[in-house]
């Protein structure tokens, strides 16, 4: 099975169309387009029934203290967790392709609604954890939300699109599920699986 990207060419930046958060000239950082990335595949295995997308942050800070403080960074070793910005299972097995913008178009507070669309099951991705507590923006986040790493990371944070032939329909799946319960689910189901990677920050002297 192939993915391909068209958005941004894999092992790239990804552009600022497609990230939550962007550099501001009288800011660290404000909202940006927040547009879900164009996604195509092809050559899927036989026998598969549906397919699963998981976009994974792995450089997200572990510890939140430091994120976005105007009086230090986030330093460069600091350990990493997971941070899921893209939960969509059950793609039916016709499709083939996520035009641009069909998931999210600009920046929704306090989230977007979890469930069926024309592409798939929308689980929730991590921003509805990291905005818990904050009464503007807390939700459930459900489908795309893109890069939004603090400002003041010292680390580029990479961006991993994984995409799942699966030999079910479905992962049995529903509400507010996250990416560990999609990955969960798969287990023992996935037939082949590709990857597309994009980079992203919004500190000037990040390092990969």
């Amino acid at each position: 099975m192939k993915l391909n990207i068209p958005s941004f060419e894999n092992g790239a930046p990804i552009p600022a169309e497609f990230a939550m958060g962007i550099p501001a000239a009288d800011a660290p950082a404000t909202f940006g387009p927040n547009r879900s990335p164009h996604i195509t595949w092809s050559d899927a295995p036989p026998g598969t029934q549906s397919f699963a997308l998981i976009c994974t942050d792995c450089d997200a800070p572990s510890v939140r203290d430091d994120a976005n403080q105007p009086d230090r960074t986030v330093p460069y070793d600091l350990p990493r967790a997971d941070f899921y910005h893209w939960v969509l299972i059950d793609i039916p097995a016709d499709v083939r392709e996520l035009p641009a913008g069909c998931d999210c178009e600009g920046v929704t507070p306090r989230g977007k609604a979890v469930g069926h669309t024309p592409y798939g099951l929308r689980g929730i991705n991590s921003y509805t954890s990291w905005f818990a507590g904050e009464p503007s923006m807390e939700g459930d986040y459900g489908g795309y939300d893109g890069p939004f790493p603090p400002w003041n990371d010292e680390r580029v944070h990479h961006y991993h699109f994984a995409l799942y032939a699966l030999d079910v329909p479905s992962l049995g799946l529903s509400g507010a599920f996250d990416g560990a319960d999609a990955l969960l689910a798969m287990r023992g189901h996935v037939l082949a699986q590709d990857e597309w990677v994009g980079t992203y920050a919004i500190y000037p002297t990040a390092r990969p």
